[in-house]
This record gives structure tokens, C-alpha cells and sequence, in this order.
């Protein structure tokens, strides 16, 4: 059992008895997943050992996208599929920021904030990119979207990994990207701002009037920098689409209803530690649940679904011929192997939610 799940289990129950009656569902609904994720009460498979002669009880995950028991498995797969999007190209990886005085609005408005924080990037991008300044081209990205800090505060914002590189206006020319630049942050900032607060007062003006207007006064904080192949950002961004704020090894110990964990502080690169009790790390855990089906990530540009031929006329122009869409690629089932000697086993039976294993 992962740490993670021991503080839910231990301390759940009495967390929903406490704010229960207050909770979004969702948050309600992980909670429960990951206490439950991979116990008997969910059902599962019984193994036999020809070697060792012994049972072996493998039980079900609870499939739901906040449970970090069951989710790095599809971060691995998740990027080795990403792996066939990479082109030849120094990639750059934009940062897209809520501002702090903003953020309590937008956890009260998450699906309505983060479609147009998606929109708004992608869009600002894109217009820069085209311009002739910059490539005057059209580009491609991958957007992800991360709500926490490395302590697990509420922290919104979005990654876009950007090929270094356009399909220009004729459709028949690459225009490259510098290898350390590809445009300015100031008035990818300014544009980003706008964006959004036009997106915004159109979609949601009553909640539009009620943003203080320090919000629009503040400056917005957009980064961009050159990550090399694009690779190691996607190893860096893969675990954000598949994990809720904190890894497991990140927790040091779990004692006296209490949970220690380690961070590295991002400007001074040191490790601090933090103590909190078990409550406030299961909240500080659960603020980041996403809306229902919410889309985490997206596709732009040249990546988007949309633009399937035109990706496929950039990559031949790169003498690219392998890329396709990154979600038809089926992995095979792996063998479930003897946890003592290694040996493939054979499944002897299925048990369902609420039933027990018939087998000893």
C-alpha cells in the first residue's frame, strides 16, 4: 500500500464525517476510489503458480484519474505515444499563469476558467507565431494543464511544449525557429491578458463584473523557454497528466496522524521540508480533483486532430514519415508473473465488486 493511500485510508472516513456534508461530489468520489484501489472489496483475478504451487490475488484498480496508485502505468504509456509526436525541431515550453488574486474565483469556476486559460495560450501563440517578426508560420503544441505548487497549493496554470518550427503561410515551406528564441514574453503576455478577458466578459459577464480590477491591472506572468528535443519536457509534463499534487516518493514519513513530506523550492533549489496534519494533506490533495471528464490535455495547431494532413505535409517536408496520430497505438497485455519466482501464471478465476475470492 502506498503512503498516499494509507493517510486516505486511515483518515478518510473521518474527513467525510467531518466535511462531508460540504464537499464537491468529485472530490468525495476520489477519496473514495483511492481508499478503495486495489483491495479486495473491488474484486479482482486469483493466479495459480505452477512452480510454487501457491494463489497470488490480484485485485482491481479503481480507475479513477486522481489515484495515484493506479495512474503511472498510464503516464509511461501516455508518453511513449507523445514520443511518436516529436519532430526534428528545438521544441520551447510556454507557461501560462493564473494571477494569485484571481485564483479563488477561478477554483469556484474551474471547468468555465481553465477552457479559456487553454484557449487564451493556444490562441496568443498562435497569432505571435504567425506574425513575421517571429516565423510567420503555423505551429504546433501540446497544452497540459497543472493546478498545484510542489507543496500542493492551489496554483493554476498551463504547459505547452512548441515545435520550434511552422508549416508557412503557402503551405509548402518550413520556417525554423532559433534555437534559443522563439518570441518575446512581453507581448505574448499583453495578448494572453486580452484574450482572456475578452473571452471571459463574453461567456461569464456576471462573473466578469464581480473581478476586482486589480486583476486586470496586475501583469500577467507568461514564461517561454528553449527545452532542446522536447523530450525531457515531456518526461518532465508527462506525470502531470496522470498524478494529483504529489508523488509518493516525495512523502518521508506518516506518524501520529501526521504526514512529512519533501519539495524543492523552484528559485533557491533546496529541499524543505513540511510537517501537516493528515487533514490538511488530504485537502490540499483533493482541491486539485478536475471537473468531470475535464480534458487535462489538448492539441494545437498542427497537433490538433484537425490538422491531421497538414502535420502530415510538415513531417514529409522534414523527411519525417512516421508520425500519425498518437492515441492508435494499442499496447499489448503483459504477462502476470509469480511474485516469488518469476514464472507466468494462469488465472483461475474472476471475482466481482463485493464478492471474495472462491479459491484458498
Amino acid at each position: 500500500m502506498l503512503l498516499i493511500q494509507k493517510i486516505f485510508t486511515e483518515h478518510g472516513s473521518a474527513y467525510l464525517q467531518k466535511y462531508g456534508k460540504n464537499m464537491p461530489p468529485l472530490h468525495k468520489k476520489a477519496l473514495i476510489a483511492i481508499m478503495n484501489c486495489r483491495m479486495p472489496s473491488l474484486g479482482g483475478q486469483t493466479y495459480y503458480c505452477l512452480n510454487c504451487k501457491e494463489y497470488h490475488y490480484s485485485y482491481h484498480s479503481c480507475q479513477n484519474r486522481h489515484c495515484p496508485i493506479c495512474q503511472n502505468k498510464d503516464a509511461e504509456e501516455w508518453l511513449t505515444k507523445q514520443k511518436q509526436l516529436l519532430l526534428p525541431l528545438t521544441y520551447f515550453l510556454a507557461t501560462f499563469t493564473i494571477p494569485e488574486n484571481f485564483r479563488h474565483m477561478t477554483r469556484q469556476n474551474q471547468k468555465l476558467i481553465f477552457n479559456i486559460l487553454f484557449k487564451a495560450g493556444a490562441d496568443s501563440l498562435k497569432l505571435l507565431a504567425k506574425d513575421e517578426k517571429y516565423l510567420g508560420a503555423e505551429i504546433g503544441m501540446i497544452g497540459i494543464l497543472h493546478t498545484w505548487t510542489r507543496a500542493m497549493f492551489y496554483h493554476p496554470h498551463v504547459h505547452f511544449l512548441i515545435a520550434g518550427g511552422g508549416l508557412g503561410k503557402d503551405g509548402r515551406r518550413i520556417r525554423f525557429s532559433d534555437d534559443d528564441f522563439l518570441m518575446h514574453v512581453k507581448p505574448l503576455s499583453i495578448i494572453f491578458k486580452a484574450k482572456f478577458r475578452d473571452a471571459l466578459q463574453e461567456k461569464a459577464p456576471e462573473l466578469f463584473d464581480k473581478i476586482p480590477l486589480s486583476v486586470w491591472k496586475n501583469k500577467w506572468v507568461v514564461h517561454i523557454k528553449s527545452v532542446g528535443s522536447g523530450e525531457n519536457a515531456l518526461k518532465y509534463m508527462a506525470p502531470y497528466v496522470f498524478r494529483v499534487a504529489i508523488a509518493n516518493s516525495r512523502i518521508l514519513k506518516f506518524e501520529n496522524s501526521k504526514v512529512t513530506f519533501r519539495y524543492t523550492n523552484s528559485k533557491t533549489g533546496k529541499s524543505i521540508i513540511v510537517t501537516v496534519e493528515a487533514f490538511e494533506f488530504i485537502r490540499r490533495f483533493l482541491q486539485h480533483v478536475l471537473p468531470y471528464k475535464f480534458m487535462k490535455v489538448r492539441y494545437y495547431g498542427l497537433f490538433a486532430a484537425k490538422n491531421k494532413e497538414k502535420l502530415k505535409t510538415f513531417s514529409k517536408l522534414l523527411y519525417v514519415d512516421h508520425i500519425d496520430s498518437a492515441n492508435n497505438n494499442k499496447t499489448k497485455p503483459s504477462l502476470i508473473c509469480c511474485p516469488k519466482c518469476g514464472n507466468p501464471m494462469i488465472m483461475i478465476e474472476t471475482f466481482s465488486k463485493g464478492d471474495l475470492p472462491r479459491a484458498p
